[in-house]
């Protein structure tokens, strides 16, 4: 089955961020949200769950977890069970609950630099100190920093880079942390491209896997992250009853429609992945080639996974990129400074939305003074 991704929808009025935050004639390309219409298995297993009336407290179904182990297992090879599976409303306050369970005030947490603002504001909530990992330098040139650390946070694919980790880069950090926690984000772990397979960490071995909080959701694949449901992986019994002990009355049952629509997207939609993967490659092969022959002086490394792409603008010799591509060309991107304090020159654009925005975008962009001559 091909399903339509180029119908443009109109999201303004229906209460999203994405589209509310900025005037009417600004196109948004900021939040880590798509623009496409949820997959038709989704929409239909919520609207039949509305027929009943009532809405209370809520688990998740057996056939859910049951899912989700099969899922590990054919995608990633990975052996779980159903028991190691802790459902969250989302991944962020998932990490949150691992840096309160696994550290202490004044400890240090190993982060990825550039990284998504509720990551880098991470260690500050809980009273951390924070050494960065830099994207991109191998883990070999990083053991310094990460010997600093009492435990590690990794964003896998990575946000807002799009970087894909390969298994000997997994190995090394790995090898590297020795026996530290490991928190691993991979909220977007079926948005690969080009072929690639997302390995999770805590595959790699049962002895990773003892000290690894796995963190992952149908939000970003499904596009489905106002339903806000989320799961934790942990496969040993003592570090998961310790995580789940520090929710703290902080961290709440999962939505009842999330729920059901996390067992529809996982059972019934992998055509429906399949489908928006290869459009949403072919959007960024547009994008990075759009850059390179209509944007001099900007520079992109097409993304290995996400739909995000992280621009460097630098050599536009900009005050603030963000600001000046709002007012010029009334685009809205991410500024860089929001994934760390040394990246104000970057700003990361999500591609996830028709092939008529993305293209639109560019024109725009194209056609204001840092590209057209002058300034």
């Amino acid at each position: 089955m091909t399903y339509d991704f180029d119908t443009q929808i109109d999201r303004r009025n229906t209460g999203s961020n994405k589209w509310s935050k900025y005037p009417a004639d600004v196109l948004p390309m900021w939040v880590a949200d798509m623009d496409f219409s949820a997959a038709p298995p989704i929409v239909a297993a919520i609207t039949e769950r509305l027929q009943h009336p009532v809405f209370g407290y809520c688990s998740a179904k057996p056939e859910l977890r049951e899912q989700i182990v099969a899922d590990m297992q054919a995608k990633y090879g990975w052996t779980i069970s159903a028991e190691d599976i802790v459902f969250l409303p989302g991944v962020e306050p998932g990490f949150n609950m691992a840096i309160k369970a696994l550290l202490k005030p004044g400890q240090t947490l190993a982060i990825q630099t550039p990284i998504y603002r509720p990551i880098l504001m991470a260690p500050r909530h809980w009273e951390l100190s924070q050494v960065d990992l830099r994207v991109d330098l191998p883990v070999a040139e990083q053991r310094s920093s990460l010997a600093l650390a009492d435990a590690v946070l990794l964003c896998n694919p990575h946000n807002p880079t799009g970087k894909v980790y390969r298994r000997d880069d997994l190995l090394a950090l790995a090898e590297a942390t020795g026996d530290k926690p490991i928190i691993s984000d991979e909220i977007h772990c079926e948005l690969l491209y080009d072929g690639r397979r997302h390995i999770p960490i805590a595959s790699l071995d049962p002895s990773v896997a003892q000290r690894t909080i796995t963190l992952m959701s149908a939000a970003k694949t499904y596009n489905i992250p106002g339903l806000k449901a989320g799961f934790a992986i942990v496969t040993d019994t003592a570090l998961r009853e310790h995580f789940n002990a520090s929710r703290l009355g902080m961290v709440d049952s999962v939505n009842i429609l999330g729920l059901e629509a996390s067992l529809a997207a996982f059972r019934d939609c992998a055509d429906w992945r399949d489908d928006a993967v290869a459009y949403l490659q072919e959007n960024r092969d547009y994008l990075a080639k759009a850059v390179a022959e209509r944007l001099p002086g900007v520079r992109m490394e097409a993304p290995e996974g996400t739909y995000l792409a992280w621009l460097d603008c630098s050599a536009l010799g900009l005050a603030d990129p963000q600001s000046y591509f709002v007012e010029h060309a009334r685009v809205a991107f991410s500024a860089g400074s929001d994934f760390g304090a040394r990246y104000n020159q970057f700003v990361r654009l999500n591609f996830g939305c028709t092939r008529q925005t993305l293209v639109e975008a560019v024109d725009r962009l194209a056609s204001t003074p840092a590209f057209a001559g002058g300034r």
